[in-house]
């Protein structure tokens, strides 16, 4: 990691956008980033509308983004803005648990995955990897990745939660953070018989007999796995 003494007075500033809807989090990672001879935040969106206008009217170099906005989720975010922006890197900086979500975002597009319980200067040495080109995970996960393909175990995917499509387990925390269906269906813009069908998809895969069992299953996985946003 470079320190601020190996950068000079006429080092680049790389422009850098947050993406989070708690005001509190954004100010402490403007702060973090701020001081840094290297870097600048550009800009600041608590959602997706937000996100996408910074992002076409501030060029960033890097989007620091959360995987829990009002709205569209964070990872449809990071879906559009490769539709949008092609290859600007993204680094999702979040509270869920990794072993989940990590795998997830890789697919779908992101540069690199921290979560928000790490220390702080790893979230300076999170930008600036992926800043050169590379790819940032934790050293915990880089290692159960590569276990997985070298002996083919199954180390990240222990839980049945891993079975659920990006929709399905955005719906899945929703519930578990106390939304009913009705506002899962306002939040995500979809019909509740969608919502509804996705629901019946969830008990299938997690084995769960009745609606009861899904809210309480729910609200044990995101107090437990999923954090909070």
């Amino acid at each position: 990691m470079a320190t601020r003494a190996q950068f000079s007075p006429l080092t680049k500033k790389h422009k850098v956008l947050l993406v989070d809807d708690h005001p509190v989090v954004r100010q402490g990672l403007a702060l973090l980033v701020g001081r840094e001879p290297d870097l600048l935040v550009c800009g600041e969106a608590d959602g997706a509308r937000s996100a996408f206008q910074a992002i076409e009217t501030l060029q960033p170099d890097i989007v620091v983004l959360d995987i829990s906005l009002a709205g569209p989720d964070g990872l449809d975010v990071l879906k559009e803005i490769r539709m949008r922006s092609g290859n600007l890197p993204v680094l999702i900086l979040s509270m869920h648990d990794e072993s989940i979500y990590a795998e997830r975002a890789l697919r779908a597009g992101a540069n690199g995955y921290i979560m928000k319980q790490e220390a702080t200067e790893k979230v300076l040495i999170a930008i600036r990897k992926i800043l050169k080109g590379d790819v940032y995970l934790s050293e915990r996960l880089t290692s159960a990745m590569l276990n997985q393909f070298v002996h083919g175990s199954d180390t990240i995917k222990s839980s049945p939660i891993v079975s659920l499509t990006d929709r399905e387990l955005e719906i899945f925390r929703l519930i578990g953070e106390g939304h009913s269906t009705r506002q899962i269906a306002d939040e995500l813009h979809l019909s509740v018989k969608t919502i509804e069908s996705h629901q019946a998809h969830i008990k299938e895969k997690l084995a769960l007999r009745n609606a009861r069992e899904l809210v309480q299953h729910a609200i044990e996985w995101t107090v437990s796995f999923g954090g909070s946003h």
